[in-house]
């Protein structure tokens, strides 16, 4: 009676441990097991891998593209102009000027690139984004967003996580927990690097799972490299590495035996299996091979701009990966572009801000363009929403003579697709883009809103951890209804 336990069995307990030898047909199965993504029928069911039992409303997109800007992009140099910097471009700022990160502060300082109305709704676009410019109805541009910090690092796991250090799991984390994979063959949670990509100020833990099972932290994949993941083709035979796979299996369910069905030893077994269907799978998802000339001239992959090429790979496996069932996929910005930034925070210009933003817009543009036209033309999407965003945003006014620091009290925001009503404006920064004025948002907001789209009510996406029960957004946040169609 001692050795009775007093919590339910596991999904692996009950398999390892029930009669007729039925455990030992688990592992063919799990090798062959298609995709969930043709198996679902029912709107509101959820795969069995999933931390929710069904979604709390229909769902309007299934999967998720975050592309990170790391390095804070100037709101009003993109996309919130303000006529007004010009007017008083030169002079003191009007208004009382906060502490900034490395306190510099010059005068008013106007945008040098050119606004202009696009689309049939006339949002106006900066010339940095001509070709995302075209899609701009497709766009629900969110100008109010703010941040409590003004620091990279802090600003990153924020933006990632809801709180400002590590520890935490990452936005990527919690839809892969919440709603389970489409495709047991891959990952939920995929970060592309490509070219000269370098993880942001954060490092990898702006990934993590945090206290979430650790199936759900982010999967590396290399867009551009010969192996996406190093040593994902195995050295031997696949027979060999299934036998190897039996005995680890064996290995795993008798030390999972010995501590009671621990939840972290099971995500590691989960995650050994894991690892071996994907040596086919990656490879396969990964292979450009079969796209057309059209398709890879349409991302920009035979552009001489080489940082261009290696970001135009990310989104171009971006598209794939939904296509295989991923729910969530960021890309990654690079770092070689003339002009960029720091080395994990190429958007992040202190000085020579039109030089520098006119490189990293010119990496960019083409290829999430392309992305958004080839979900479209695919019919994907509907069902795919892309989140634009940065840390933070940049001051109206100058650091030093032509760059610009730091500014997290108002900023710029943008998603499209999966339920959003493209062609709005939502909120807005006073006249000189310094502080939000109206329906002022948090980033909190902002992940309430992704979890909305996804069927999830996020008050209600809940871990068990310490002792209470926690959740991406922390005790705040409110859906911005106003942005979905």
């Amino acid at each position: 009676m001692n050795q009775m336990r007093s919590q339910p069995l596991s999904r692996r307990q009950l398999l390892t441990q029930s009669s007729m030898g039925f455990g030992a047909t688990v592992l063919a199965t799990m090798l062959d097991r298609p995709t969930l993504a043709s198996q679902t029928s029912d709107a509101m069911a959820l795969p069995d891998n999933a931390g929710l039992r069904r979604l709390h409303h229909p769902a309007k997109a299934k999967h998720v593209i975050f592309c990170f800007m790391s390095g804070g992009v100037s709101h009003v140099d993109s996309f919130d102009p303000k006529p007004k910097l010009t007017e008083l471009h030169g002079k003191p700022m009007p208004t009382s000027v906060a502490r900034t990160q490395f306190n510099n502060n010059g005068n008013v300082m106007a945008s040098p690139f050119e606004f202009s109305p696009r689309g049939e709704s006339g949002i106006p676009v900066s010339s940095l984004f001509p070709q995302v410019g075209k899609w701009v109805d497709q766009l629900a541009v969110v100008r109010s967003m703010t941040t409590p910090v003004n620091e990279h690092a802090q600003g990153n796991f924020f933006m990632h996580t809801g709180f400002p250090f590590m520890g935490f799991p990452s936005g990527g984390a919690w839809c892969a927990y919440g709603l389970g994979s489409e495709n047991q063959n891959l990952p939920g949670y995929v970060v592309l690097q490509s070219g000269h990509a370098v993880t942001p100020h954060g490092g990898v833990s702006l990934f993590s799972n945090g206290f979430l099972p650790a199936q759900h932290q982010g999967s590396i994949l290399k867009a551009d490299a010969r192996e996406a993941i190093h040593n994902i083709v195995p050295p031997g035979p696949q027979s060999l590495q299934r036998h190897r796979l039996r005995l680890t299996q064996s290995l795993g369910d008798y030390f999972l035996q010995r501590t009671r069905g621990d939840g972290q030893v099971e995500a590691a077994i989960q995650n050994y299996e894991l690892a071996f269907r994907m040596q086919t799978a990656v490879p396969e998802v990964c292979d450009l091979s079969n796209e057309s000339q059209r398709t890879r001239q349409m991302y920009g992959l035979d552009s001489p701009d080489a940082e261009k090429a290696a970001y135009g790979q990310q989104c171009l496996l971006a598209r794939r990966l939904v296509e295989q069932g991923v729910r969530f996929i960021e890309l990654s910005c690079l770092t070689k572009g003339v002009g960029a930034g720091g080395a994990a925070n190429p958007w992040d210009q202190h000085g020579d801000l039109a030089k520098g933003h006119q490189a990293m817009a010119q990496q960019v543009d083409q290829p999430i363009a392309a992305l958004i036209e080839d979900l479209k033309q695919r019919g994907l999407l509907d069902q795919t929403l892309i989140v634009w965003a940065g840390e933070f945003g940049r001051t109206p006014f100058s650091q030093g003579s032509n760059g610009r620091d730091h500014n997290p009290q108002g900023f710029t925001v943008w998603l499209a697709g999966g339920g959003i009503n493209g062609g709005t404006v939502y909120g807005a920064t006073d006249e000189l883009g310094y502080h939000a004025v109206e329906d002022r948002c948090e980033v909190y907001d902002l992940w309430a809103t992704v979890l909305h789209l996804l069927g999830i009510n996020h008050e209600k996406l809940t871990f068990r951890h310490g002792g209470r029960d926690h959740r991406l957004t922390d005790v705040h946040g409110n859906v911005l209804r106003g942005i979905i169609g």
